[in-house]
């Protein structure tokens, strides 16, 4: 569900939302980059997909993953469960239906009461005031302080990092300049969770694009708010910018495995996954993709063209690329595909460190699919986005299959760039 833009060596922004309602569902897609190459065929998709299936999630370097009617009903958000604790102390609270986002970097939370039970304090601004942040979605925003905290999941844990916390600021503090695109979407029925857990490959979420001085006026997306009014653009240094929890963990912080159960091509009510901490750190997270992909700082597909760009991204709840051969759904669904049997596509991928490879997918009629509204797990649902440009391999990709993200390391003596495997 996210959305993306990019400066220089690459910046991607939580997350987009495009609402398509059809009783309570909603098109998560993601936006910054295209896609490969593609060709196609017609199929009757009577192979549900690739069958790999997660180990159980019973380690301290695992959690679990359920995808379900959630907070909103809201079609293929896969979420997990997140302790956030007041840094230094065993003052904690943990949050479920958290979106699992490989698109996006950090933990947001949606403010509550227990949220604000615990206290975390705000951090402050260089240019002085509270330090918040405005993440653009495709069609709006969320608004909210960046507080230190310590975040707990499953057995790993980040001490003491930048968090945001999502819409505990007065709408009337929201900026004029630079923030407000389309709605506020501040709240958990707004967002389709009570938070964004960013695990993708990219250590914090903004980068130079909010670090370098010579950025800030055109693309920071951090503001300084004077007595927590007024707020205005401001630089925020690497050091005070949300940051991805999976590389501040003590081990098991050079990656993440997402392992998602298959599901038949109808449709599930529900589906289950396991996302394991580390990459060739335990006896349950070695590296066994058949081709590993170096990516750019995002962690897309390094792009031939505006419209080669690819990402696999569990934050988008469908496939999402332009193809005019393919019909569009009417009424509500009019951003989704509505073919009179099922498409294949296969997407061409090319690696940085040029390794080749293919990804096949199926997209089925979203108006048959979703006619069952009892379903909320769907493997090959797409759409496109006229924002969008290249190839969203959203989640419908991730079932069946163990997804690989190496963390961005190459900031560290000896360490390696971003990667993305299967």
């Amino acid at each position: 569900m996210q959305f993306a833009f990019k400066l220089g060596a690459g910046v991607r922004v939580v997350k987009a939302v495009l609402a398509v309602s059809l009783v309570a569902v909603t098109a998560f897609v993601a936006g910054c980059g295209g896609g490969g190459d593609s060709s196609s065929s017609s199929s009757n998709n009577s192979n549900s997909g690739p069958n790999q299936q997660p180990i159980a999630a019973n380690a301290a370097n695992t959690v679990a993953v359920t995808v379900g009617r959630g907070v909103k009903g809201i079609i293929n958000i896969p979420t997990v469960s997140v302790t956030v604790c007041a840094p230094n102390s065993s003052n904690c609270t943990t949050i479920d239906n958290v979106l699992l986002d490989t698109g996006s970097y950090g933990l947001r939370i949606v403010n509550s009461s227990a949220v604000a039970a615990l206290g975390l304090t705000p951090l402050t601004a260089t240019a002085g005031g509270q330090l918040a942040e405005c993440t653009h979605f495709a069609d709006g925003f969320t608004w909210g302080t960046v507080r230190t905290a310590t975040v707990k999941v499953s057995g790993e844990t980040a001490n003491n990092i930048p968090i945001q916390v999502i819409g505990d600021m007065a709408d009337s503090t929201v900026p004029s300049t630079g923030c407000i695109n389309g709605s506020n979407e501040s709240t958990a029925d707004a967002l389709g969770a009570n938070g964004i857990l960013g695990i993708g490959v990219a250590p914090v979420d903004c980068g130079s694009a909010c670090s370098d001085p010579a950025n800030v006026a055109q693309f920071s997306n951090y503001y300084a708010c004077p007595n927590g009014t007024n707020c205005t653009r401001t630089q925020a240094e690497t050091p005070k910018q949300v940051a991805n929890p999976v590389p501040k963990f003590a081990t098991d912080n050079n990656g993440v495995i997402v392992q998602m159960a298959p599901i038949s091509a109808n449709g599930a009510a529900s589906a289950t996954g396991t996302v394991v901490f580390g990459i060739g750190t335990q006896s349950n997270n070695a590296n066994a993709a058949g081709t590993t992909y170096t990516t750019d700082a995002s962690g897309d597909f390094p792009a031939r063209g505006q419209s080669d760009t690819v990402f696999l991204d569990s934050g988008s709840n469908g496939y999402f690329f332009q193809d005019s051969s393919i019909p569009v759904c009417g009424g509500n669904l009019s951003d989704f595909y509505c073919p009179t049997s099922t498409v294949q596509r296969t997407v061409n991928l090319l690696g940085a460190n040029g390794a080749k490879g293919t990804a096949t997918i199926n997209i089925a009629n979203a108006q048959t699919l979703l006619s069952n509204a009892s379903n909320y797990a769907f493997n090959d649902l797409g759409g496109q986005v006229s924002s969008l440009t290249g190839t969203d391999l959203g989640l419908p990709f991730f079932y069946g299959r163990y997804v690989y993200y190496g963390m961005d390391r190459s900031a560290l003596p000896g360490g390696s760039g971003p990667f993305v495997a299967f």
